[in-house]
């Protein structure tokens, strides 16, 4: 390669570049020096065993067995942490290489409920990517409606009249965040007339749209003159419902379409909508369905790549082809476009219909070897590792600017859902053929096995978890001893692990970028996903797998409450329901403070300070877990807005906490 980068030594630059991050070798003697922390943990517990019949001996193997789990898990974690690298994209070089000759993109837009999922919301995220800075005519958008409303439909017919302006208005101005609802939604500080004038004009026309979508879905249905406007709508009829309805598929913008332009003759990028078929007899398989109806969809739209699988990724259409890469493969990007210039709209939307047809896949590779597997919740992760076991090679990338951007739930009980699909999608995955350490054998790294058991085993770290907080304070409260006194030399296994491995865990969190609060958040959701969440995804997923339970897919919901975004934003946990996750908060964080004070109570006012010296590391713990629980305390016996727990949870709670009380420790 020449020197200065000219003539075509400067087309062979590569247009990315990963580097490793620094002090790697450093962090290895680090975790070096906390796993002998951790086997000294180990030897102490089964050297330390107390005698048959004395108090605590089934109390203390059980604390072996939880700390030789959280051992195992920890050295799990550890391979995603001896290799990190940074990719580093040279987005100028793409641009220089390939120049009007760049790829084809197909983008997926999924949506389920638009009730839980609201269609202005939706739209939104469609006219983001439309207006993305790449070729519009080798742009192509496609939105997946599993719910098949007429609704949502209507909604995209709005969305694509407004994009004829909000395109233009977008690439004129350089406009970000480029999602309309959020660019108008913050504060603009405005200088040029110009600007000013145009800004004005869009904003009127995206709230007349907001307006008269809102109105739609107040009034729960499509007004009959608008009905009439659109041949689209007579898809939908008194006998569609969201369970049992047939393949709709309409082109709303044709990008080959000449006239297919915005306010300013500027080429649009294609818009389509599906629902694929549904019906009671056949199983749709969740999102993964319908990911593999876009995919297969989208070749008929002639667009050569397939973008967005799961949240934010980025595939080869060839690897979700279920191809296995080979050294024969280039690896440059596929510059034809596969465009059927020969079709009119209306054979691309008949011969579409037929790919989103129930009985297409039946007796294919579908969900097996090609698209999205089926049978899991986590249909992403599990396609992930296939598509890696046949050879191909995955990056990450974490740019300055976010990339994609969501809606995360306000709701701790909408968050102890979401968390418990995913908990039970993965540890299926452990459980299939699918497990990494026997699928993934001889085909990806052992670190990368690692990796992935590192959340697929998500649920079932929720029992030593659940251990450590209930039977360390409980024996406290019983005045047992399970940890060594201050002065012994056993002492100091315990105290560098816990100092060390949370210190560490601070200085990840300062190295991404947040803050001391932002980390104790962290270990305050982690503490109570491990014990509601990933505990109800074990049983869930263990009931699956004797056949007593089946799979089911919950839908996150999106829409938000004024309130409740309120508190969200002020940092105030919302709990506001009497579910049993909630229940199980409740009692342990009453468990921890009646333990606590009940040992201190046993070792000051009942004059026993020769315990102290024996029972302090779990008053540490004890006290640390009452701290965590401070909002959930604040939530029972002080806040009155609607997200504090509800009286019924507090009786329940108080009646667990007290049975627990009278457990013998043996």
């Amino acid at each position: 390669m020449g020197k200065g980068g000219g003539g075509e030594d400067a087309v062979m630059l590569p247009l990315f570049e990963t580097k490793e991050a620094r002090f790697r070798g450093a962090y290895k003697v680090f975790a070096f020096t906390v796993f002998v922390g951790i086997f000294f943990i180990w030897v102490y517990r089964l050297t330390h065993i107390p005698r048959a019949g004395e108090q605590g001996r089934w109390a203390w193997i059980g604390m072996f067995m939880a700390e030789l789990c959280f051992g195992l898990y920890w050295i799990l974690t550890q391979s995603c942490r001896f290799k990190v690298v940074y990719n580093h994209p040279f987005k100028e070089r793409l641009s220089n290489r390939y120049k009007d000759k760049l790829p084809s993109v197909d983008i997926f837009v999924c949506t389920a409920d638009p009730k839980m999922e609201q269609p202005t919301m939706v739209i939104n995220t469609v006219l983001s990517v439309m207006s993305y800075n790449y070729p519009p005519e080798k742009l192509g958008v496609y939105l997946s409606d599993d719910g098949g409303s007429d609704l949502t439909f209507y909604a995209l017919i709005e969305a694509s009249n407004f994009s004829k302006h909000w395109i233009p208005f977008c690439k004129k101005f350089n406009v970000e965040p480029r999602s309309p609802g959020a660019y108008f939604s913050q504060q603009i500080d405005v200088h040029d007339i110009k600007y000013a004038q145009e800004w004005l004009a869009i904003k009127k026309l995206y709230k007349q749209m907001e307006n008269r979508i809102d109105l739609a879905i107040e009034m729960g249905e499509i007004p009959k003159e608008i009905r009439d406007q659109h041949k689209g709508f007579s898809e939908w009829n008194s006998k569609v419902t969201k369970q049992d309805h047939q393949s709709i598929v309409k082109i709303m913008i044709d990008g080959r379409d000449e006239n297919a332009v915005d306010i300013y003759g500027g080429q649009l990028p294609t818009l389509v909508y599906m629902a694929r078929e549904k019906r009671l007899q056949w199983s749709h398989n969740f999102k993964a369905g319908a990911m593999n109806a876009l995919v297969e969809l989208a070749g008929i739209g002639g667009y050569g790549a397939a973008l967005y699988c799961g949240t934010g990724c980025l595939h080869r259409r060839e690897s979700l082809y279920g191809k296995v890469y080979s050294k024969d493969y280039g690896g440059e990007l596929n510059v034809e476009a596969r465009i059927n210039a020969d079709k009119t709209v209306n054979e691309l939307e008949e011969v579409s219909k037929f790919l989103a047809n129930c009985s297409y896949e039946k007796d294919t590779q579908w969900g097996k070897k090609m698209g999205l597997i089926y049978g899991c919740p986590v249909e992403d992760v599990v396609t992930g590792l296939a598509i890696q076991c046949r050879g191909w090679k995955s990056l990450y990338y974490n740019p300055n600017r976010k990339a994609f951007l969501g809606v995360a739930p306000t709701t701790l009980d909408v968050v102890l859902v979401q968390q418990k699909r995913w908990s039970e999608g993965m540890f299926q995955i452990f459980f299939s053929k699918y497990c990494p350490f026997t699928y993934g054998h001889g085909k990806i790294k052992l670190g990368a096995q690692m990796g992935y058991c590192m959340y697929l085993l998500w649920a079932p770290i929720s029992f030593p978890t659940l251990y450590y907080v209930i039977v360390p304070p409980l024996c406290l409260f019983h005045g047992i001893s399970l940890f060594p006194q201050v002065e012994s030399i056993w002492f100091w296994p315990f105290a560098y692990v816990f100092v060390a491995r949370n210190a560490c865990s601070i200085a990840e969190t300062l190295n991404c970028g947040d803050t001391l609060k932002a980390w104790w958040n962290g270990q305050r959701i982690w503490l109570i996903r491990r014990t509601t969440s990933y505990f109800f995804g074990f049983i869930d997923t263990i009931s699956r797998q004797l056949g007593l339970s089946e799979t089911t897919f919950a839908i996150t919901t999106k829409v938000v409450i004024e309130d409740v975004l309120k508190r969200y934003e002020e940092e105030v946990i919302e709990f506001g329901s009497s579910t049993i996750m909630v229940t199980i908060i409740a009692a342990l964080a009453l468990l921890h403070i009646f333990c606590l004070i009940g040992g201190i109570k046993k070792i000051f006012l009942d004059l026993e300070f020769i315990k102290l010296d024996q029972l302090i590391l779990q008053v540490i713990l004890s006290l640390l877990l009452v701290m965590i629980n401070i909002p959930v305390y604040q939530a029972l016996f002080i806040r009155n807005d609607e997200g504090r727990i509800p009286s019924s949870i507090l009786f329940k709670s108080v009646v667990l906490v007290s049975l627990a009380g009278l457990i013998p420790i043996v």
